[in-house]
C-alpha cells in the first residue's frame, strides 16, 4: 500500500506509519523531500494556507488524513476555535484542491472525523444514520466531512471516521486523566451518567486500514467500541485499572471555571454504536473497556 499520511505526528498517525510499507508523510515543518529511508518520504504542506502538493498525491493508493488542531488542549478562545476549524475544515478543502489537480489521483481517502459530530445527545442511541447535533464542534464535525466528500467527484471513495475518545498508554485522553486518578483524586464529571464512546488506539489504526482495504466501504464510519460506558464506570473501571480510590467527584460548574465553553465537549453524553463497522465484519480487539484498560495498564 503506498500510502499518505497527514497528521503522522500525532498519537494515531505514529501507529499507523508504522503500519505501513511505503508512506509519504505530508508536515508542516520543512523537510527534505527524500529522507534515508526509501520506504518513507516527508513533503512540506501547510494545510490552512495552500493546496497540498500534487507530487505528494499523484500515483498513491491511499490518503490518510489525520491532520488537525488539537480540540482537548486548551480553552476555547476565539482564536483557539478558529484554528479548530480552519485546520479541519479549510485543510481538507485544500487536501482535496491537491487531489483535483493531479492527473493520477488517490484511490482512496480515509479522513479522520469526530463522535462530536452527534453533539450532546443524552440517553439517544446513534449511530451513522442519526442526525448532526447542535453547536460548535457538530458544525465543524459536518462541514469537515462535506469537504472530505467533495473527493468523490474525481473517482476517488471517501470515509470519514467518527473517531471516539481514543485511549492510550503514551497520550490521547488518558494523559490528563492519570495522573488525578494516581493521587487519588480521581471521580466522575457531573452527575456521571453521561455516556462515553470510547476506543482502543490499536482499533483505530486498524479501522482506518480495514478501510482503506475494503472496497465497499464509503462515507461515516463510527470508530467507537461496541460497549460505550457511563463516566461513572468509566471512572470505576480507571481506578480499578490503576489501583487507586476514585471518590472525588468534580461539579460541573467547576470544570466551566477550569476550561470554560470546552466543558461542553468534556461533560457531552454520546451512547455511540460502531453498526457499519461491526455490519461489514470489523473485529475489535478491544470491545470492551475492561480488557482495554487492563492491555494498557497491564501489571501494576
Amino acid at each position: 500500500m503506498n500510502a499518505v499520511v497527514s497528521g503522522a505526528t500525532g498519537l494515531i498517525g505514529r501507529l499507523l506509519v508504522d503500519q505501513l510499507d511505503q508512506v509519504t508523510i505530508l508536515t508542516r515543518a520543512e523537510q527534505s523531500n527524500q529522507n534515508a529511508d526509501e520506504t518513507r518520504s516527508t513533503v512540506t504542506w501547510k494545510p490552512s494556507d495552500e493546496p497540498a502538493p500534487i507530487e505528494a498525491l499523484e500515483h498513491r493508493d491511499v490518503i490518510f488524513h489525520l491532520a488537525g488542531e488539537p480540540v482537548a488542549a486548551g480553552r476555547w478562545s476565539n482564536d483557539k476555535k478558529q484554528r479548530i476549524r480552519n485546520s479541519r475544515v479549510t485543510g481538507t478543502r485544500h487536501l482535496v484542491e491537491g487531489i483535483a489537480a493531479c492527473k493520477h489521483p488517490p484511490k482512496i481517502l480515509i479522513a479522520a472525523s469526530a463522535v462530536g459530530f452527534y453533539g450532546d445527545r443524552g440517553d439517544e442511541v446513534l449511530d451513522e444514520h442519526s442526525e448532526q447535533g447542535s453547536g460548535f464542534l457538530p458544525e465543524v464535525c459536518s462541514d469537515w466531512e462535506h469537504e472530505a466528500m467533495k473527493a468523490e467527484r474525481y473517482g476517488v471513495r471517501v470515509v470519514c471516521l467518527r473517531i471516539g475518545i481514543v485511549l492510550a498508554d503514551d497520550g490521547g485522553a488518558l494523559e490528563q486523566m492519570v495522573p488525578i486518578f494516581r493521587l487519588g483524586a480521581g471521580g466522575k464529571l457531573g452527575s456521571g451518567q453521561q455516556w462515553m464512546s470510547w476506543i482502543h488506539v490499536d482499533d483505530v489504526v486498524g479501522l482506518l486500514l480495514w478501510a482503506a482495504q475494503n472496497s465497499e466501504i464509503s462515507g461515516p464510519i463510527n470508530a467507537v467500541a461496541p460497549h460505550p460506558v457511563r463516566n461513572s464506570e468509566f471512572t470505576k473501571r480507571l481506578a480499578q485499572a490503576l489501583q487507586r480510590p476514585a471518590f472525588m467527584p468534580v461539579p460541573e460548574f467547576g470544570l466551566r471555571l477550569l476550561f470554560g465553553e470546552k466543558t461542553s465537549i468534556i461533560m457531552a453524553s454520546q451512547q455511540v454504536y460502531p453498526k457499519e463497522a461491526e455490519r461489514n465484519g470489523f473485529e475489535f480487539k478491544f470491545p470492551e473497556l475492561k480488557s482495554a484498560l487492563d492491555n494498557i495498564f497491564g501489571d501494576l
